[in-house]
């Protein structure tokens, strides 16, 4: 049976407020702002963004297949009289008005995720648990921001029982407009930590800024924040001051409504006992970590209030793999053995970069293997920089890290300070420092890499990858 088309032409049309020019299709199977993707059949939507312009693409993606394109009136001309468009003032707003109306019609449990570190991780959690009992919709990779929330919102089909959107930000003022768009009836804060230092008073003003997602929050919903927080406490009195009374808490805390009693850390996944909301369960997880661990409690808690099943919740953990470059692992081929990759180039802040060093601590190493920590420059930090990237020597020491690679003119301060015996090398960027890394590499070995996304660090992971073919741990599952 072939699945039912995402939106008429027609549907579209009305709820951008879009003349038609040529003729459209009766419907789309789905929509797309990028030309190098885009499937027969998809919308394609020329977006303005920081580099390039939509519009320079729209012939490129009509050869393609696409159904139709939705451009601004300004930019008509540009195309054949006969070509299949939608014209509106302008594309993005269309876009989010097409995202209005795809909520409008939804008759699902919508979850919407924020928090300083663990937002992506914690919504590709909820995709699994859910998926597994009903139809599910999730924001694809990390599209959390003023283009990547209308689009995943308005690429939801109607027919879905739970929808889960990720939201972020790195201004005050970015998620209201955002969450009133998806109007949750969870709405999770996964954490509040010392991130994008650079735009922010405080730890205080970036609490303030995530509890901008309680303003989208629908009536009788609830809200899930970690207990064991420094921001809780205020976090709780903004939800309860918009008027939110279901306020969840998650944590090791004894007060948590989701509460850890136990947690058993392994080298690639964990053993977690807790209460969930009254309810004492026991599951595996399949990622390492014990700030996974913690934000599996979020991930039952918004699932239980969502309507699902508890126990085939938490079985569904087990199954549960990191997302490309949060953890990611690949067993490398080197001489006489084998090394393993943590590939965690995805992004960092403290937090973050200190989890993944507790995890790195962790891994399993060969009889001469080390743990080896490869670290670029955590971004966005401001004035307190310096001090937050030399603070990670006490993770450092604490997770008997044997080894330390440090790139870009920010780690330079947590290189300053390590010991000789732990220096690996040091380099100005993550290109100027791959040669030293590949070198390095010997059997049994564990090497975990990291650092803001502006520092490449997925260079590095590349090189080892290209240098030394392996596997991944969901190929050594295949085997």
């Amino acid at each position: 049976m072939s699945a039912a088309p995402l939106w008429t032409s027609g549907a579209m049309a009305q709820a951008m407020r879009a003349s038609i020019n040529g003729t459209l299709p009766e419907a789309v199977s789905g929509l797309s702002i990028d030309s190098r993707t885009i499937s027969p059949g998809e919308a394609y939507f020329a977006i303005k963004g920081d580099v390039h312009d939509g519009h320079d693409f729209v012939a490129a993606a009509l050869k393609a297949g696409a159904a139709l394109a939705v451009v601004e009136a300004a930019q008509r001309d540009r195309f054949a009289s006969d070509a299949p468009l939608l014209v509106v003032d302008d594309v993005l707003a269309g876009l989010v008005d097409l995202a209005r109306a795809a909520r409008a019609r939804l008759n699902a449990q919508v979850i919407a995720v924020t928090g300083s570190v663990g937002k992506t991780s914690t919504k590709e959690a909820l995709r699994r648990v859910l998926g597994a009992q009903g139809e599910t919709h999730a924001s694809a990779a990390s599209f959390n921001n003023h283009w990547g929330v209308p689009l995943s919102l308005a690429r939801c089909p109607a027919s879905v029982r739970f929808a889960i959107f990720e939201i972020g930000m790195n201004h005050a003022g970015e998620i209201e407009p955002l969450v009133k768009m998806v109007r949750p009836q969870v709405a999770i804060v996964t954490t509040v930590e010392p991130v994008h230092l650079e735009f922010f008073a405080g730890i205080e003003a970036i609490a303030d800024a995530k509890a901008e997602i309680f303003a989208g929050v629908e009536p009788g919903g609830a809200v899930v924040l970690n207990r064991d927080n420094s921001q809780f406490t205020r976090l709780q009195r903004r939800a309860k001051k918009l008027g939110i009374s279901r306020i969840v808490s998650f944590g090791a805390d004894r007060k948590s409504d989701a509460r850890l009693l136990d947690v058993s850390l392994h080298a690639a996944c964990s053993a977690v006992h807790a209460d969930i909301l009254g309810h004492d369960v026991t599951y595996k997880l399949g990622m390492p970590g014990r700030h996974m661990a913690m934000n599996s409690l979020a991930v039952l808690a918004a699932a239980s209030l969502a309507g699902a099943d508890l126990a085939l919740a938490a079985l569904s953990l087990s199954q549960i793999e990191p997302a490309a470059g949060r953890g990611v692992r690949r067993t490398l081929e080197v001489a006489n053995g084998e090394a393993t990759l943590i590939d965690e180039s995805y992004n960092a802040n403290p937090a973050s970069m200190a989890a993944a060093l507790n995890v790195l601590g962790r891994a399993a190493i060969g009889p001469h293997g080390r743990r080896i920590a490869v670290l670029g420059d955590m971004l966005e930090l401001g004035p307190t920089s310096a001090a937050l990237h030399r603070g990670l020597i006490d993770a450092i020491k604490a997770d008997h890290i044997d080894l330390v690679y440090c790139c870009g003119p920010l780690m330079c301060n947590l290189w300053d300070a390590l010991s000789t015996g732990k220096r690996g090398g040091y380099a100005g960027s993550a290109a100027g420092l791959e040669a030293q890394v590949v070198a390095a590499i010997r059997a049994g070995d564990a090497i975990m890499i990291k650092g803001s996304l502006g520092s490449k660090m997925k260079t590095i992971v590349s090189a080892l990858e290209k240098r030394f073919p392996g596997r991944t741990a969901l190929d050594e599952a295949a085997v």
